[in-house]
């Protein structure tokens, strides 16, 4: 037949028979690819893993032959046969271990009784001193020899110079709660540089070394305070300081009344003055009605009342109110001229009309006095003001 129209004139012909032949060979290829799906084809495969051109050594021929012989059993166990063949011929010959001796004990630890510092605060005491007040075992303090060392840490010149050397000096500890300590004991740990660490205004950190003892390498870092670029201000140490007289307070625990707290503030806050502060420490025995006594003070900037309320978590004496008198005294330590401790049961009161200012006076080459405590009177009522009821 002749076909006309073709690409470029050209003539392009097929005959029903070729058809018909690439069709049934098409049919036919398709048929033997369907069947060769089903077969066993692992066994192959296994089998050209185990095979190598190149003659191996006799520790992998062996694994290659366990290896051959298992596939002629079971496919499952040909992947499983040669690896450990070969780790088998592979491993070392391991010597007979030392009998245990029964007499030999060891002591396993659990846990920790008591840590080694619990950092509540950290302040500066001047130019070249600082204060980092907290807790510690007692009895690693009481039969052990642990120790502080301390260390400035340089902030990096910002204008790309080299690392600043940082500047170190061994620290001093004080216990300053009289033995009264439980588990924990109060600790100040005094850092005292030959010169202000941080002169040049450029910050920097306080890292602490807490030794474990003096018999052991062992010891905990800590950045203890941080001061950033140009919060130094080494004017806040020297008078007029922003108070006159400065109230620390004990911890705050148990059933408080509050019509108590409210005559006990209200008299002293006359008694100091309009330039005093007084600082309040709650573990525990702020109630809602003692709070709302104290929230006027606090708005009206005379009272800072503190939640100290995680010191429970360790045992020290009285609510660790060491730690916490302590605490008060180095945080605020240059807010004032004089610094007053004592209890909220317990008032201060000047005979024969003296005024404050004039016994602080006397006392001004002081830097610490005691008060005279005395009962106060049972009585509500004076029966005879000739008489003295206290």
């Amino acid at each position: 037949k002749e076909a006309g129209g073709g690409i470029g004139g050209g003539a392009f012909g097929i005959s029903c028979l070729d058809i018909k032949s690439f069709g049934a060979s098409l049919v036919l290829f398709a048929l033997i690819m369907a069947l060769w799906q089903f077969h066993p084809y692992q066994p192959i495969l296994a089998i050209t893993r185990s095979s190598c051109p190149l003659i191996p050594p006799p520790s992998t021929a062996a694994a290659a032959t366990t290896t051959t012989t298992a596939v002629s059993f079971s496919n499952s166990t040909a992947d499983r046969a040669a690896p450990t063949a070969a780790a088998s011929a592979r491993k070392a010959p391991t010597l007979p271990s030392r009998p245990r001796d029964p007499n030999k004990r060891e002591l396993r630890p659990y846990g920790s009784a008591a840590a080694l510092f619990v950092q509540m605060g950290a302040y500066r005491g001047g130019p070249r001193t600082f204060a980092i007040v907290g807790l510690a075992s007692k009895p690693a303090h009481v039969f052990s020899t642990p120790y502080f060392k301390c260390e400035w840490l340089p902030n990096l010149d910002p204008a790309g110079g080299p690392p600043p050397r940082p500047v170190r000096t061994k620290a001093y500890k004080m216990l300053p709660d009289w033995g009264y300590g439980r588990v924990y004991t109060t600790v100040v740990v005094n850092c005292t540089f030959p010169s202000n660490p941080n002169a040049g205004n450029r910050g920097g950190k306080l890292l602490v070394h807490a030794y474990y003892s003096t018999s052991s390498r062992r010891y905990e870092r800590f950045v203890a305070l941080e001061e950033a670029p140009g919060s130094y201000d080494g004017s806040r140490f020297q008078p007029p300081f922003p108070y006159e007289y400065l109230y620390c307070g004990s911890s705050l625990y148990g059933n408080i009344s509050a019509p108590r707290m409210r005559e006990w503030l209200a008299y002293h806050a006359h008694f100091f003055g309009p330039r005093s502060h007084f600082v309040l420490h709650d573990a525990g025995g702020v109630s809602p009605a003692v709070r709302a006594v104290l929230d006027p003070w606090v708005r009206a900037g005379r009272v800072t009342l503190q939640d100290i309320r995680a010191q429970a978590e360790y045992d020290g004496y009285y609510y660790n109110q060491f730690m916490v008198v302590n605490d008060c005294l180095h945080r605020h330590r240059h807010a004032a001229n004089w610094t007053f401790f004592f209890d909220v049961d317990e008032y201060i009161y000047l005979p024969d009309g003296r005024s404050l200012e004039e016994v602080l006076g006397q006392l001004e080459r002081y830097t610490q006095f005691t008060i005279e405590q005395n009962p106060m009177s049972s009585k509500l009522c004076v029966e005879d003001p000739t008489k003295g009821y206290s």
